[in-house]
């Protein structure tokens, strides 16, 4: 065997490790709340903190593996792709072992980041979006938007269109879709078995946001990671992927039209209790200020219960999460529009090849040339046929540059002079 060969053979042992070391955690099933909780919350009148519980989980097995796997790592770019991610499922057992714990909010912090760190930038930050969004949402308040008020589907009509786009995308590879009585989502994915809360209350939007979001993201990515030969860590989607799987799966509700303003509400809504809860908000302060917001009280338990799970209950402490979809939109579409500046289209299949961050595509792409890394049997559709994602990112690239103060105050001026009289 010569050096090459050796040397793809330790990458592919590390990566198998990895992959073994990923496997105990499961983080959102974990941090899962039963039906009596919620319950009783409402019979105490919403007046009295939930009591949760959690299980207790011994991170050693994952710890054990991730050191093994260090043994064998050197100094090259691969090695410390394969380190980062060995960091990520160290904090991940980690943060599994704290919960309801000052610590859990500190590995949640060094997986998911927080409202008020800075994008690339090194200004703007996840919290300044949301308020941002907020703010401009918030003037649409009168405005017509000329279509029929958002019916309740029910979970029975979302799993239909459901099954039926899955079987056209992914053919006997097609995971099953099933309605299920509890779930810490309206909907959660994985390669075998999308499952759908029966409870849950659908827009007419929903169904598409769903198909694209877990369908074509979320499951095609478990897929094709699963179907790499060599490098098995692809198959796995722990924390330190979160970001740029979530943000993916956003852009893809953005750029096939099936994101509403709704949604990017409810998107920097979660923000903003995050950094509530990190400032001191307790679950009932978050609780109602999401009744506020929305009207419903058993939504607004959901979204705070999201805030909260794994952490502390008093406030201080949340699980930040939730703040990576807003913050994954916007990595996402920059890298987009800098794959399209750089006349670099050939990377934009990489970025399904399995599970990954947006910083492992030089060391995937390296990987790839290798022979040890495989573009993705399975694309979304606007990947599959990017003319309308290249001729968008080609058009945004343009108004990037563009004085774009000056141009807001051109227009500003126009505006202000017509009187606002109408809808």
């Amino acid at each position: 065997m010569n050096a090459t060969e050796v040397e793809k053979e330790r990458i592919c042992k590390i990566s198998s490790i990895l992959y073994s070391a990923s496997q105990p955690i499961r983080i959102l099933s974990h941090l899962e709340w039963n039906r009596d909780i919620k319950s009783q919350f409402f019979a105490d009148k919403c007046k009295e903190l939930p009591i949760v519980s959690y299980p207790s989980f011994d991170p050693s097995k994952t710890l054990t593996l991730v050191n093994e796997a260090r043994a064998l790592m050197g100094n090259s770019d691969i090695d410390e792709w394969l380190n980062r991610t060995a960091i990520k499922l160290e904090y991940g057992a980690l943060m599994m072992a704290s919960v309801g714990t000052k610590q859990f909010y500190e590995f949640s912090e060094k997986l998911y980041g927080k409202p008020t760190n800075p994008f690339a930038d090194g200004k703007s930050t996840p919290l300044e979006l949301a308020k941002a969004f907020d703010k401009q949402i918030s003037s649409y308040a009168s405005y017509d938007f000329g279509a029929p008020p958002p019916m309740c589907y029910l979970a029975s009509d979302i799993a239909e269109q459901m099954q039926t786009a899955v079987t056209k995308m992914f053919g006997v590879d097609a995971p099953k879709v099933e309605i299920v009585d509890e779930l810490s989502a309206n909907a959660l994915a994985n390669p075998k078995l999308i499952r759908i809360r029966k409870t849950a209350c659908f827009t007419d939007l929903d169904a598409q946001q769903l198909i694209n979001h877990e369908a074509h993201i979320h499951v095609a990515t478990s897929i094709n990671g699963l179907n790499q030969p060599y490098l098995k860590i692809l198959a796995a989607g722990h924390p330190g992927t979160t970001k740029t799987q979530e943000g993916l799966a956003v852009f893809a509700e953005y750029i096939t039209n099936s994101i509403d303003l709704d949604r990017l509400r409810r998107l920097a809504d979660r923000i903003i209790a995050i950094q509530m809860s990190i400032e001191g908000a307790d679950f009932l302060e978050v609780y109602n200020y999401f009744l506020g917001r929305i009207g419903n009280e058993s939504q607004a338990y959901e979204n705070s219960r999201r805030v909260f799970r794994g952490g502390l209950l008093t406030g201080g402490a949340p699980f930040t999460k939730d703040g990576v979809y807003l913050e994954g939109l916007i990595r996402v579409h920059n890298f987009l529009k800098a794959v399209a500046a750089n006349g670099r289209a050939d990377c934009l299949k990489l970025l399904f090849c399995g599970k990954l961050d947006i910083e492992d595509i030089p060391v995937l792409y390296k990987l790839e040339e290798m022979g040890l890394c495989q573009l993705g049997k399975y694309l979304p559709p606007w990947v599959e046929d990017a003319r309308y994602l290249l001729a968008y990112l080609t058009c945004s690239d343009f108004l990037n540059k563009m004085d774009m103060p000056k141009v807001y105050t051109h227009y500003d001026e126009l505006l202000h002079s017509i009187p606002k009289t109408f809808n």
